[in-house]
């Protein structure tokens, strides 16, 4: 039902946890199912320099929150921005249709992380 990729990451998460003194943090959740996404991110010369999570939810909701951190890590805003939900669905080698909401919670996440960021910086969205 999952692949390799997915339990690896949910088994062995990547970046979990929460960023001392961060300059952004977001959480959302998913009301329907119950999953739950915080990220939180430290930008240092320009590009995000360290960036965990935290998830609560399905075996998806925590491979797509590790796969997302490791996607980001190290890039700027903009980056960041260009990172597409099937880029994350590929980095955990799939989603099951049933369990597609989780890519969505974790490119929801990550859009606001960003829009955090670039009001804390002051960084306009085309930059």
């Amino acid at each position: 039902m999952y692949s390799a990729k997915l339990l690896d990451h949910f088994e062995h998460p990547r970046n979990a946890g929460v960023v001392n003194r961060p300059d952004a943090s977001v959480q959302l959740d998913n009301p329907a199912c119950g999953d739950l996404l915080k990220l939180t991110a430290r930008i240092s010369n320009g590009a995000i320099a360290e960036l965990k999570f935290q998830a609560q939810g399905c075996v998806p909701a925590i491979a797509s929150g590790s796969a997302l951190t490791e996607l980001i890590l190290g890039k700027n805003l903009n980056e960041a921005a260009r990172v597409s939900r099937e880029e994350l669905v590929a980095a955990v080698g799939g989603l099951p249709e049933a369990s597609i909401h989780a890519s969505h919670l974790a490119m929801d996440a990550l859009a606001a992380l960003l829009k955090k960021l670039r009001l804390s910086y002051r960084v306009p969205a085309g930059q």
